[in-house]
């Protein structure tokens, strides 16, 4: 229980971190991709096996880990444009109602079937992923603007199915923190690339305010994907009820974090969403 609840603090937090950028003036990217080093070091302090770095890249999961790193640079930075300009509220529904792509594709790809719950709240989420990204005084841009938590969404859900195929496949369970910090190096690697092709246009400077920025997000990222796989691994609760109790209190935490400390003003149609989310991951969740 200790281990669910210190996962759901942590990736709260995350939205929480990302809305602070903007009042600090920090520049996300940077940000994010000393996040991806500090979370890779993190897990490398938390691995008590024998292995060096060299031998990483021969463990069967390694490429697979080095695609989930792109997507995870992909998604983070669609995380933190949402909490940004939409709010800490629609960020976390965005991500958290993505669970229900790798719902979908266990049915397509391994024919499981869905019962009128499950279907339900898939439709359910949809809503509450529009509901929740909308504003009051729309604009033209804010309009458009709510393709982000769209894009969230199916980001994070892509993150989730391969994470769960890993996760059950490949990984072994001595192996969970490594894997994970194999995962964050390889994001940040990937965008020290960008970073490098980019600086030939317009020069690469160093940004004290981005590294701690970077830091502050790194070690809360890192724990809230290591205190997960921890209690996945737990038999107290079924994967089912686990993942339904971390979504449901990570939306609630997250949207009560963002109305106290940034004084988030919903409208009532954020709340239908926020509403929506809450029963849409309940019945999905349902047998």
């Amino acid at each position: 229980m200790l281990d669910l609840a210190l996962s759901i603090l942590f990736s709260s937090l995350i939205f929480v971190i990302f809305k602070f950028f903007t009042q600090f003036k920090v520049q996300t990217l940077y940000a994010i991709i000393t996040n991806y080093f500090v979370a890779f070091l993190v897990g490398n302090l938390f691995y008590t096996g024998d292995i060096r770095l060299i031998e990483i890249p021969q463990k069967q999961w390694f490429w697979g880990a080095f695609a989930l790193g792109l997507l995870f640079i992909l998604v983070f930075n669609l995380m933190a444009a949402t909490s940004q300009k939409l709010g800490v509220s629609v960020a976390s529904v965005a991500t958290k109602l993505s669970f229900v792509i790798p719902v979908l594709i266990g049915v397509f790809a391994y024919n499981e079937a869905l019962n009128g719950y499950q279907i339900t709240g898939i439709l359910l989420a949809l809503g509450a992923v529009y509901f929740t990204s909308l504003k009051e005084n729309s604009t033209s841009y804010s309009k458009i603007i709510w393709l982000l938590p769209l894009l969230t969404f199916i980001g994070s859900g892509g993150v989730d199915a391969a994470l769960a195929y890993f996760e059950k496949n490949q990984i072994a369970k001595e192996d969970l923190s490594i894997f994970s910090a194999t995962v964050f190096g390889c994001a940040g690697s990937i965008g020290i690339l960008f970073i490098l092709i980019k600086s030939f246009k317009g020069g690469l400077k160093i940004n004290l305010r981005n590294i701690i920025a970077g830091i502050c997000l790194g070690v809360p990222n890192f724990f809230s994907i290591y205190f997960l796989l921890r209690a996945l691994n737990n038999d107290t609760f079924t994967s089912a009820t686990l993942f339904t109790i971390n979504n449901v209190a990570i939306v609630l935490f997250s949207t009560l974090l963002g109305i106290l400390l940034f004084k988030e003003k919903l409208i009532a149609k954020n709340w239908l969403g926020i509403a929506l989310a809450v029963i849409s991951i309940l019945l999905v969740a349902k047998k």
